[in-house]
């Protein structure tokens, strides 16, 4: 394995490392500061904005190129959308515990960060394949999102990927469409939404490369 494999590995699991021991503060402080003692399954950790953690805990132990090629792929196209998108609406971001508030913010800027740094490795791939198989992560994140939402459901407020049935979409310009054309098509919108953005960014990371990659070294 070549030398810079190992250290983009290193790095994408320091900041996996770095990640999880803030999501642990965050539970605590949501559970004995905010809450009182009670845990707070709306703050279950796998949202979109989460799942990167898990990817970069992960690459030490997976087991192949491709793999990381896929999950490399995952991370420029959907974490970086989701570090991103998140600035377009805040409102969640914002807790009544302050450092809460901080980490919020922080810790989309590090998807952002991660999701650039991602792209710039050279080694996702930027074949439609390689996005199609992206996306069949999503979509398998979301089919799990959805047996927690079930699941967990009888034990309080959860709403995983925001696509709860027993919600309302709350999502911005999708909670104007479930109001208007009900439920489930203001959450088939935003799941479409999600695949049309990573799409968008596929592309784009596409033509950037491309173009580095043409570009004559000075």
């Amino acid at each position: 394995m070549k030398k810079h494999s190992i250290e983009y590995k290193k790095f994408l699991f320091y900041c996996g490392i770095l990640m999880l021991l803030s999501e642990l503060w965050k539970q605590f402080c949501l559970t004995y500061i905010v809450n009182h003692g009670t845990y707070s399954w709306w703050h279950f950790p796998f949202q979109l904005c989460s799942i990167p953690m898990y990817i970069c805990l992960a690459f030490p132990v997976i087991p192949s190129e491709h793999a990381c090629r896929l999950m490399l792929t995952f991370l420029m196209d959907f974490g970086l959308l989701g570090g991103i998108f998140t600035f377009f609406d805040t409102t969640g971001m914002y807790y009544p515990y302050f450092p809460l508030t901080v980490h919020s913010f922080a810790w989309h800027i590090l998807l952002i960060l991660i999701g650039i740094y991602a792209g710039r490795t050279g080694k996702a791939d930027t074949s439609f394949k390689g996005f199609a198989q992206s996306a069949g992560i999503f979509l398998s994140c979301c089919l799990l999102a959805t047996l927690f939402n079930l699941i967990f459901h009888p034990l309080g407020r959860i709403n995983m990927f925001y696509i709860s049935p027993y919600y309302q979409m709350g999502q911005i310009v999708f909670r104007k469409i479930a109001r208007i054309w009900g439920n489930t098509a203001g959450i088939l919108c935003y799941l479409i939404a999600i695949l049309v953005g990573a799409g968008l960014l596929h592309l784009i990371w596409k033509q950037v490369l491309k173009q580095s990659l043409n570009t004559p070294s000075p």
